[in-house]
């Protein structure tokens, strides 16, 4: 499987708009010259220029900067379909991992959970965990861990468990097609396991870990148990504790694993290119009517469905250090601890060129360690690997949101191309 299938995420005077029918709902509000115009314009230009290729079906994208919004919208739903719209539905796709890292940090200051703790009071089903000899070894061939699985280990996918990227993507190890049998879902959004989380949890328990607690970074099995997690900690669903901490409070009324029927009928078509071609093609898995009920198992790690407009007030959560229209609803600390990097610059070079890209990793998002062409150090976001892509910059008070459907715009240059022409809108 290529890369291009995993990845399967305030304070705004109003909205910009750099041509009539952009967007709607706000008034103009972008300065008269100089950068933020000028800039918009370039990055209109290029964005428009790849649906105009035929490499994007369509685009919704927001760039925010002190006070200054602007939203734009380009494309279609479908091709040849109907347009996109500002409040336009998106798979979230691995952006939900950032705001599970978000909602367990309330659990912290709650005091449901610690994060030095080991998470087997919670996950019975975890405790006495066993390690393979070797990734790619028999079942069979395990020492004990050294040490129990920490709530850290989890935000900062050490745990020991994740995807194997090399020397193919899920290569046919034992611990691989062991977790395909037992259709846990653990790689990609689609298709959905059909398990309850209990009973996710029971059976992720029979395999054994890749590799001892803590020992380097693997992607993604660490925001699906901390879905679990969440849910025995807070004493209910996962969907309804971020209803009731972070999406009611933030306004968030289109972001759940979950939609009514209308709203799931305008989520647009899932796209990848065709290989040969480069021709735009509809992908299986995750369709609208899949999104009218509640999943069995809501994917901490891919399963958000949310709007422009809602995960940019997540992002100015962030970027206010946990403050949202005068109201505190995480620490300052929680956000820092959040939004810092945690990994040595050995385990950022053991984790390899994909997905972290020599980045590092905060709790459920990337960290920017070094210089590049973006910005400089302590940027932070991710990706959604059906196609959208978020980052804050908060020494510029900066954050970008661009939402596609198109599995392609993370490996086209479109992304790195989108937050290059976002960043360079506002003057350091």
């Amino acid at each position: 499987m290529r890369r291009r299938t995993l990845l399967a995420g305030a304070g705004a005077a109003g909205v910009s708009a750099l041509t009539a029918g952009a967007v709607s709902g706000g008034p103009a509000t972008a300065a008269a010259g100089g950068p933020w115009r000028a800039g918009l314009a370039e990055l209109r230009a290029a964005m428009a220029a790849r649906v105009g290729r035929g490499e994007l079906a369509g685009i919704v994208y927001l760039v925010a900067h002190r006070g200054r919004l602007h939203i734009d919208t380009i494309g279609t739903l479908s091709l040849g379909g109907r347009p996109v719209q500002r409040g336009t539905p998106f798979r979230m796709a691995s952006l939900t991992k950032p705001v599970i890292g978000a909602a367990t940090m309330m659990l912290v200051e709650d005091g449901r959970l610690a994060l030095d703790e080991p998470v087997d009071r919670l996950l019975p089903e975890l405790a006495g965990r066993r390690v393979l000899t070797r990734v790619d070894g028999p079942l069979d061939e395990t020492v004990p861990a050294a040490r129990p699985i920490t709530v850290e280990d989890l935000l900062t996918f050490r745990m020991g468990h994740g995807i194997i990227f090399e020397p193919t993507f899920l290569p046919p190890y034992p611990i691989n097609i062991a977790a395909d049998q037992l259709q846990l879902a653990l790689a990609q959004p689609d298709p959905r396991t059909p398990h309850r989380p209990d009973e996710w949890i029971r059976r992720f328990g029979t395999l054994p870990l890749m590799y001892q607690p803590g020992q380097r970074w693997q992607y993604n099995t660490g925001s699906l148990v901390l879905g679990v997690l969440i849910e025995r900690a807070a004493g209910r669903p996962l969907a309804e504790f971020l209803r009731r901490r972070l999406f009611g409070p933030l306004g968030m009324r289109h972001t759940g694993f979950w939609m009514p029927r209308a709203e799931a009928a305008r989520l647009p078509v899932l796209y990848a290119a065709n290989p040969e071609t480069g021709q735009l093609e509809p992908q299986p898995g995750s369709k609208p009517e899949e999104w009218t009920r509640p999943p069995a198992f809501p994917s901490g790690a891919a399963g958000l469905a949310s709007t422009v407009d809602d995960y940019f007030a997540f992002g100015r959560l962030l970027l206010n250090r946990g403050v949202h229209r005068g109201r505190r609803l995480l620490s300052a600390e929680s956000v820092r601890r959040l939004t810092t990097n945690h990994l040595t610059p050995g385990e950022i070079a053991e984790a390899g060129a994909f997905p972290l890209s020599g980045q590092g990793w905060g709790y459920g998002m990337a960290v920017s360690v070094t210089p590049d062409e973006v910005s400089g150090p302590g940027r932070y976001g991710w990706d959604g690997g059906y196609g959208t892509t978020w980052f804050n910059d908060p020494h510029r008070d900066l954050t970008a949101i661009a939402l596609t459907q198109t599995v392609d715009f993370l490996f086209n240059g479109a992304r790195d191309e989108f937050q290059r022409l976002a960043a360079a809108t506002v003057e350091d």
